[in-house]
């Protein structure tokens, strides 16, 4: 009989490895009904593979339109959280005060709120302020909706940057918008990327928000098109619908393997801090 250690060691290894195919069978599946012009909803190898469905789905309507209108719209979204979420970020972490810990505790509630809960106020200011149906105002409360907990993230990276650093560049005569643009900000690299493809994953795959907030058809982003797909075709091609999710994923791949780099480095001071 095996010992104990032992069966508890296999058995957190087959629950893993539960969880593994769990999450491994439809990404092969997507990869397999790609290129699979018969592709049905069975994980099998095709018969004879090709890139028809690749084909059929990459025109403007089905997807280059949507795919530029959600890069457009995360893409600014994301900056303006990033850029906001640092300046939220800087004064609480570099002051101190008895309010501080109780604000970030409720900046953390608020992200625990469902997005539909607020959409029906929001539409209705958003029809008021004749900001329905404009990217512009749909990328702002994108980003509004991300902000809270890109502030958090962020204040918890700049933690981790010593404040000797800013004193030196305040010795030099460095303002404290300086002193955070030109010291803080490049020594936190990798929480930066974190933070930014954090809110770019998350805007890129929200369907509810720019389902409500836009109505024209040739601004929709490709996170509503990839719904609308099912409906607009009758029975679902499954392997157009496959096609089309590679594609979908592709732009948040390239990002993370852009800033991949970033995220490995920590903050390389060197002998800037001497005792």
């Amino acid at each position: 009989m095996l010992p104990r250690r032992t069966r508890e060691r296999l058995a957190v290894d087959a629950g893993l490895l539960v969880v593994a195919a769990a999450f491994a069978v439809p990404l092969i599946w997507l990869v397999l009904a790609s290129v699979d012009p018969k592709a049905s909803l069975r994980v099998a190898l095709p018969g004879s593979p090709s890139l028809d469905n690749f084909d059929k789905v990459l025109t403007d309507e089905i997807t280059f339109t949507p795919m530029a209108n959600s890069l457009m719209l995360c893409g600014g979204a994301t900056l303006l959280t990033v850029g906001c979420a640092a300046l939220a970020a800087y004064p609480l972490s570099r002051y101190r005060s008895r309010f501080t810990r109780p604000y970030l505790l409720t900046v953390l509630f608020t992200t625990c709120l469902p997005v539909t809960a607020v959409m029906v106020p929001v539409y209705g200011l958003f029809v008021q302020v004749n900001l329905i149906d404009t990217m512009y105002g749909t990328g702002l409360f994108l980003a509004a909706s991300q902000l809270p907990f890109a502030v958090w993230l962020m204040k918890n990276f700049m933690d981790g940057v010593p404040e000797i650093l800013e004193e030196a560049a305040w010795t030099d005569g460095a303002s404290r918008f300086q002193s955070l643009t030109r010291v803080v900000l490049p020594l936190m690299g990798p929480g930066i990327a974190v933070v930014a493809i954090y809110s770019f994953v998350i805007m890129w795959g929200n369907f509810f928000v720019p389902f409500m907030l836009l109505l024209s058809p040739d601004q929709l982003p490709a996170s509503v098109s990839i719904f609308t797909f099912f409906g607009s075709y009758g029975s679902v091609v499954y392997g157009q619908l496959a096609a089309f999710s590679v594609l979908y994923s592709t732009p948040v791949l390239v990002l993370y393997v852009l800033i991949a780099r970033r995220l490995g480095g920590g903050f390389t001071l060197g002998g800037a801090v001497k005792g």
